[in-house]
């Protein structure tokens, strides 16, 4: 007779019990010791991390949509399916995931001063496109030998070949020279307000601690402009109030939880010290105080160069996690929330400039539980990530003429 059919006898069925038992007590998470000392009484503060997920089903692959973009920097995507893309370099295009090449030009949009870092930036749609058609777009508006970031919305026409009725909602201020760190990622809330980042122009860190200047921080206004009477700083003496967190160096990535509703930014760090944080209002992220990284006249960083011992706490927000150094330069953030990835529902997605790589996070509530670099295969500097209508990822390749728009697929 085979086993399988036999009656249990009365041992087996405790034998049975027993792995019961301490199955049930490994799935829990239940560890019989705390620590490293092995004493009877000791308690463990916190479970440690989980190991790395499963396998995915199957390797990733890229396929082309778009080419020849000069400079790419941002895309979203019209309730048709079409993409509008800027690049850096001042022009906005209208793209279709199946014609390829660089797409059509959209005209209307003010000059954007392209210099460094600086030029045509990010776009969004708003929140009730469908009905205003209504977008939104940063870039550095010059002002004589000076310049700062701006946001500029207008109405896309029926055919989306052309922005009218434009008007600038929101300028940095004050304006310096120079063309690095604008910031310029633009997030909707689901209140209908609009987070704007803003970096601190590198030559004036000592900005993003100043309450009185929009340098080195995040702003958040209603879509026509106005100041919401709930941001942090209203009614502050001396402070600016669209004002809604400090102590940035150059958040080049915003997207909000989908379940939360918070802002989370990636951001750069100076020699490593690249950071992944959750922007609440009124908190303070402590650059140029403190940093993960090191100062760049440092010609061999280690922990010991760290700016202001790299501990942010308590006097400033510390970062869910950190990179470098070597920098990575994160660009770019993105919630999956599609089903072509369902392993991924609700890990975060950034693209890496120097580090060449697109890389996944996971995180249970603010801890990071694992990450990883993928892509890694394209050696391409990746300056934006966003899912689209069909769940799969799409990337924009940051090269100066044949930037492109890849599908990220299985």
């Amino acid at each position: 007779m085979e086993l399988t059919d036999a009656p249990c006898q009365p041992e087996r069925r405790r034998a049975l019990a027993r792995l019961a038992a301490l199955s049930a007590l490994a799935a829990t998470g239940l560890s019989a010791c705390g620590g490293g000392s092995g004493g009877d009484d000791e308690q463990p503060t916190e479970p440690p991390p989980p190991g790395p997920p499963p396998p995915s089903p199957g390797p990733l692959r890229t396929a082309s949509l778009a080419s020849g973009l000069q400079y790419p920097w941002s895309l979203c995507f019209l309730p048709d399916g079409r993409l509008l893309v800027t690049e850096k370099t001042g022009q906005l295009r209208l793209l279709s995931t199946n014609t390829g090449g660089r797409g059509q030009a959209v005209s209307g949009l003010p000059a954007a001063r392209y210099s460094g870092q600086g030029g045509l930036l990010d776009v969004v749609l708003d929140p009730a496109f469908a009905s205003n058609r209504l977008i939104y777009v940063s870039y550095t508006e010059a002002e004589g030998d000076l310049n700062g970031l701006a946001v500029v919305r207008g109405v896309l026409s029926a055919d989306a070949t052309r922005v009218s009725e434009t008007e600038v909602i929101f300028r940095q201020t004050p304006k310096f020279a120079g063309n690095q760190h604008y910031g310029g990622r633009l997030a909707f809330r689901s209140d209908g307000t609009l987070f704007i980042t803003l970096g601190e122009r590198f030559l004036h860190k000592e900005e993003a601690q100043n309450l009185g200047s929009y340098l080195g921080k995040v702003a958040r206004i209603h879509s026509d402009g106005r100041i919401p009477a709930d941001n942090p700083f209203v009614g502050v003496a001396g402070a600016m109030p669209a004002l809604w967190s400090l102590g940035h160096r150059n958040p080049q990535g915003a997207a909000v939880h989908p379940d939360t509703g918070e802002l989370w930014l990636c951001e750069h760090g100076p020699q490593g010290g690249d950071e992944i944080n959750i922007a609440r209002p009124g908190r303070n992220h402590g650059w140029p105080n403190v940093s993960y990284g090191c100062p760049y006249e440092v010609e061999e960083p280690s922990d010991a160069c760290r700016i202001g011992g790299g501990v942010h706490a308590p006097l400033y927000v510390e970062p869910l996690t950190t990179w470098g150094p070597p920098s990575i330069a994160p660009s770019g953030l993105a919630f999956y929330t599609g089903n072509r990835f369902p392993e991924w529902r609700g890990h975060l997605f950034t693209g890496a400039l120097a580090g060449k790589a697109l890389w996944r996070l996971q995180f249970d509530g603010d801890r990071m539980v694992n990450r990883e670099a993928l892509l890694t295969g394209l050696n391409a500097r990746i300056r934006d990530v966003r899912q689209g209508p069909d769940g799969w990822l799409y990337i924009l390749t940051d090269e100066a003429s044949s930037g492109r728009v890849l599908r990220v697929e299985r």
